[in-house]
């Protein structure tokens, strides 16, 4: 026998939440792949994608994982299709173009909040604040970080899976940590981390805390929390050079409202220009700049202005399908536009 544990996106809004359900199958005709899994159902009244009166949805497996917490356990990313086969409205995974993302090679960094049930950042004290953030980031000692088993329990879990997490460290804010997500291929890369940001949650109900993604769950002179994008295609890899680079972010300069659109909620409480952002009134980019939209990174330019380039306006509760979907739109525009720009 084997368990399968359902993983997708429901259909609230502005922000989605991860939904999912467990049942058990015979492991004599169950292959360990996700072609082999079952379609499943589920009542789409209850997640915000079905009325009542007709509210059966299919969930349809499209990547599958060892659970990392069970012998004999999978976890099964899916997609939300309509009884008839197509996919459901809310199914964002669908609208990305696959083939346009072959090429492309994401790396998230997500960011979040470890966060007692009394609604305060671990290490917070009640009623008060801790000394000024400095001494938090990349920190050592219990002064400086809170939650580390929590994060050290999750990371291993991440790599029994086998998704693509490549590190970890604590953020600029107190109780605050990231993680980093690296996928090639557009689908792998959001699949990974939807499957790690689950076992971030199943990691700390054990733990009865709560994953906060809030792009500003804590106001004042505190950081906010990121989805950092980090982005590459075969010619940014292999060609790059310091003219195609500029004239590749001026061109997505005119899309910085369509990108700001789908790069999570609450994204203007965090992009204030302020805590490591850029503004989220006009779009910017720069050499090592943390405080621009896009960054060129110093590996990048180090290496002939080839290489990667990092997406800094992402929330930390945006949707990864469609923040990569909507860099790889915006890539296919200002490549062509700018392979004319340099000859």
């Amino acid at each position: 026998m084997a368990r399968l544990d359902y993983i997708w996106l429901d259909g609230y809004e502005p922000t989605v939440n991860i939904r999912t359900k467990a049942q058990i199958v015979d492991s004599d005709w169950f292959d360990g792949t996700f072609e082999g899994a079952p379609e499943w159902g589920f009542d789409g009244s209850s997640t915000r994608q079905a009325v009542g009166e007709d509210s059966d949805l299919i969930l349809k497996p499209v990547r599958l994982y060892e659970n990392p917490y069970i012998d004999d356990g999978y976890l099964v990313v899916s997609e939300v299709m309509n009884p008839d086969g197509t996919p459901h409205s809310s199914n964002t995974r669908a609208r990305l173009d696959e083939a346009a993302g072959e090429e492309f090679w994401f790396g998230f960094e997500q960011e979040y909040v470890l966060m007692s049930t009394n609604g305060r950042p671990l290490g917070f004290p009640d009623g008060g604040y801790p000394e000024p953030q400095g001494p938090y980031y990349c920190a050592v000692g219990a002064d400086n970080v809170a939650g580390r088993a929590l994060v050290e329990e999750h990371w291993e879990a991440c790599i029994k899976a086998g998704l693509g997490i490549s590190g970890i460290n604590a953020e600029v804010m107190l109780g605050q940590w990231e993680f980093q997500c690296f996928g090639k291929g557009a689908l792998r890369a959001c699949d990974d981390l939807i499957a790690a940001r689950f076992l971030l949650h199943r990691t700390a109900e054990k733990y009865n805390v709560v994953a906060n993604l809030d792009p500003r769950p804590i106001q004042g002179d505190w950081n906010g929390s990121g989805l950092h994008s980090n982005f590459s295609f075969d010619y940014l890899r292999d060609v790059g050079g310091t003219k195609y680079i500029n004239a590749l972010l001026d061109g997505f300069a005119p899309f910085h409202e369509d990108h700001i659109a789908v790069y999570g909620a609450g994204n203007d409480r965090r992009l204030t220009g302020a805590h490591e952002t850029a503004s989220i009134d006009h779009f910017s980019y720069g050499p090592s700049n943390r405080a621009a939209s896009i960054r060129i990174p110093i590996w990048t330019i180090e290496n002939g202005w080839k290489g990667y380039l990092e997406d800094r306006r992402p929330a930390s509760d945006a949707d990864p399908y469609q923040v990569a979907g909507r860099i790889i739109e915006t890539v296919g525009i200002a490549h062509a536009q700018a392979l004319e720009s340099v000859g």
